[in-house]
Formats: structure tokens, C-alpha cells, sequence
């Protein structure tokens, strides 16, 4: 499981406007440790760091408005046609400041790219010249998964453990996607 910064446990306990002592007795681990912690001057276990953490995720659930995929979704999709060349992607990627993107062919999900993707390529040695002109079609993996927009948050929290980002639909059209990101907006 994979967690913010230790540095982040204070920010997160205070936006849920609770005590130290409050995390404490929610998460088994003594307030001085939470307290040292949020100082910096102590490097907490990973089991003591793993039980705040779903300590503030379970809290933050309950806190949260956002039950369903639809109430945490970003309703303003950035994706790329399949037919486009690398490069309006990369750029594309680069001006919304986002890491991957949904590909579409037409108005279908058909796919995804992402840096990573590319990333690879240049270190299996390919030249950025030639893949910047290649469809993204070309190079894109599987699409991402889709679920309604009536779908719990704790289904989409178990598919982002597997895939870059979740598109949300309704009635057959992509009306939102998630992402890790979105998630951590929640706590």
C-alpha cells in the first residue's frame, strides 16, 4: 500500500479538523508518536505509518460528500484521438499537467498513453524523432476501466491499484475520470 509523505499527517489531520489525540486513539499509536512525527524528528514504522494513514483514509470516508464515482469524478476529460501523432499528445499532456490521458476513436474510449509509456520507449532506445511522429494509436496500452457514475468510491479505489485512472460513464458516454489524485483530494 502505497502512502503520502509522513510529512502530509498534519496537513490531513487538520483539514479533518481533528486532535492528535483524536488520531491517536483512532489509529492505536501513542499522540507523541503522531506528534514527533509531525515535526519531523522521527522516521515512524511502516506499521505505525500504514495504521495512520487508513486511520485518516477511514475518517476522511466518513468527512467525505463523495460517496459515488460520479461525485469524485473530473468532469472536464483531457484525452487525444487515436489518430493523433505522439507529439499533439506529449504536448497536450505537458499543457494540462497530467502524466497519462483516456484515447478515444470518435467518441469511444478505445485506450491510454502516458509518459511512462514513452519514457520507455526512449529507454529501450528508441529516438524521440521517430516516436513523436507516430500515431498514438501506435503506442497506446489498454483502455482504461469504466464504471457508472453511481459506482462506491471503494470500487474505484480498488481499480486505481491496478490502472492509471478510471473513466466514468453514463448511458454509454465518458461524463468524468479519476485518478489517484482525485482520491487524495478526499483526505
Amino acid at each position: 500500500m502505497k502512502f503520502p509523505s509522513e510529512s502530509e499527517i498534519k496537513r490531513l489531520r487538520k483539514s479533518l479538523d481533528i486532535t492528535q489525540q483524536e488520531l491517536a486513539r483512532l489509529c492505536g499509536v501513542s499522540q507523541s508518536t503522531i506528534a514527533k512525527l509531525e515535526r519531523g524528528s522521527i522516521k515512524g514504522s511502516y506499521e505505525a505509518v500504514t495504521r495512520i494513514f487508513t486511520a485518516l483514509q477511514e475518517e476522511s470516508r466518513r468527512h467525505s460528500k463523495a460517496s459515488k464515482a460520479g461525485d469524485l469524478a473530473t468532469r472536464q476529460i483531457v484525452g487525444v484521438q487515436s489518430n493523433e501523432l505522439v507529439k499533439a499528445a506529449t504536448e497536450l499532456m505537458r499543457s494540462a499537467g497530467i502524466s497519462q490521458m483516456p484515447v478515444f476513436l470518435g467518441r469511444q474510449h478505445v485506450g491510454s498513453v502516458s509518459e511512462n509509456q514513452i519514457l520507455a520507449r526512449l529507454r529501450d532506445g528508441e529516438r524521440m524523432e521517430t516516436i513523436v511522429e507516430l500515431k498514438v494509436s501506435d503506442i497506446m496500452e489498454d483502455a482504461f476501466p469504466i464504471v457508472n457514475e453511481d459506482t462506491p468510491v471503494e470500487a474505484v479505489t480498488a481499480l486505481l491499484s491496478s490502472s492509471h485512472a478510471v473513466m466514468v460513464g453514463r448511458n454509454g458516454d465518458m461524463i468524468g475520470i479519476i485518478t489517484s489524485a482525485d482520491l487524495l483530494k478526499m483526505l
